[in-house]
């Protein structure tokens, strides 16, 4: 009895012994699956909940502890992943802003593998699964900025470059263009026709040397005198006076009073074509209708009567200078008359104004145009009676009223 008590004695000490080592390496085991778990997989489960988790398991194994946990068992599970903020909960703290909060889709993905351990790009995904925090948030919004700050630098220095560049395209221009003007100005000299020798400039009009002070003061006495030249000239030799405003107009083509003279003296010279363009012109830069009268009658000279006559229609209503007005009169009278209404434009010149006592400065063109209309109309008494009012009231000797009456009366 004694042997047999002392040997179950001894087996009842081994089975301690045996229990003891067992529960030993069994915290071990629950202390390492509790890092595995916290740092690889994410869980959310707290240190009580898996020491009461140990202590079941134990139960189940006829080993429990009642005690409480191992002491060494405890402090490995805080460091492992108890502690709020630290271990593997650390990055979860840094990102989300929560205290003890562990990084968990991460873990997952990484099959099971310590958050420690894993390469750069899982770390980088892990703060992508987590959120970013509100400087993280900031600081890649700001890094596009960075860059479109980058690129207006860029755009100000080609931009800089850039201007540098025309700057010396400008320079470079301006000293071939002083070569040409040099260039053109020795042609326009030889081209120049000669100017007589009584020709002053203080012999132009007034108003036409006040329109030319925007030029050079050389320059707008040279311009003055061709168009000085161009009006003496423009009845005795009208090709002598076109050459003379062709001139003036290659140094002030600009100058409406210029182009203004090249087109009468192009419509006195017959240059029909030549006096619409410059008359034109001179329409579309004064905003004026000063010479409609004179466009019309060039579009009748060029077999157009029918634009005479819309030109005429396009100024009823308008407030004209009233020469301009009988100018556009007589003229849209002949437009008629070239189309073979007679007897219209002979109606169309009746008015106030044909009055043989009246002696206005359009009375004798007036009268003439009218005479001229009656002989169209076979009314030959008439016409002869209104040529000798045209020739009384044309003082400065403009027509040949006196000669053409002098004709009927003859024939």
């Amino acid at each position: 009895m004694t042997s047999s008590s002392t040997a179950a004695t001894i087996s009842e000490g081994e089975v301690a012994d045996q229990a003891d080592a067992t529960r030993a390496d069994q915290a071990d085991a629950t202390g390492a699956d509790l890092v595995d778990a916290t740092g690889a997989a994410g869980d959310d489960s707290t240190y009580e909940d898996r020491a009461a988790e140990d202590r079941a398991a134990d139960t189940r194994d006829g080993s429990a502890d009642t005690d409480g946990p191992d002491e060494g068992a405890g402090i490995a599970d805080e460091d492992a992943a108890g502690r709020p903020g630290e271990g593997a909960g650390t990055g979860g703290d840094d990102t989300a802003g929560k205290p003890g909060k562990r990084v968990g889709s991460a873990g997952d993905s990484a099959a099971g593998r310590p958050a420690a351990n894993l390469p750069d790009d899982a770390t980088a995904d892990e703060d992508l699964a987590d959120g970013f925090d509100e400087d993280d948030t900031i600081e890649q919004v700001a890094s596009p900025v960075a860059r479109e700050d980058d690129v207006e630098i860029a755009d100000a220095e080609f931009r800089d470059a850039r201007r540098a560049e025309r700057r010396s395209d400008d320079r470079r221009g301006k000293r071939g263009g002083r070569d040409l003007d040099d260039a053109a100005l020795a042609r326009e000299l030889l081209e120049a026709p000669e100017l007589p020798e009584d020709i002053e400039y203080s012999d132009l009009d007034p108003d036409v040397r006040r329109e030319l002070r925007s030029l050079p003061k050389s320059l707008a006495e040279t311009v003055g005198k061709h168009l000085v030249a161009a009006g003496n000239l423009i009845d005795t030799d009208p090709e002598a006076a076109l050459a003379h405003a062709k001139y003036a107009k290659t140094r002030a083509s600009r100058i409406p009073i210029v182009r203004e003279a090249l087109g009468l003296v192009s419509y006195h010279a017959g240059r029909w074509q030549e006096a619409l363009a410059e008359l034109r012109a001179v329409r579309r830069m004064t905003h004026t209708d000063q010479h409609i009268a004179v466009i019309a009658d060039a579009e009748r000279a060029l077999g157009r009567p029918e634009r005479a006559l819309d030109l005429a229609k396009e100024m009823q209503g308008r407030k004209l200078p009233r020469d301009v007005e009988i100018e556009l009169k007589i003229v849209a009278a002949g437009a008629r008359r070239d189309l073979g209404q007679v007897d219209a434009a002979v109606v169309s010149l009746q008015g106030d104004d044909l009055d043989p006592r009246k002696r206005d400065p359009w009375s004798a063109r007036l009268f003439y145009a009218y005479a001229d209309n009656l002989v169209a109309a076979d009314r030959t008494e008439e016409a002869l009676r209104w040529f000798l009012h045209a020739a009384e009231a044309d003082a400065e000797d403009e027509t040949d009223a006196a000669e053409r009456a002098a004709e009927l009366a003859n024939g």
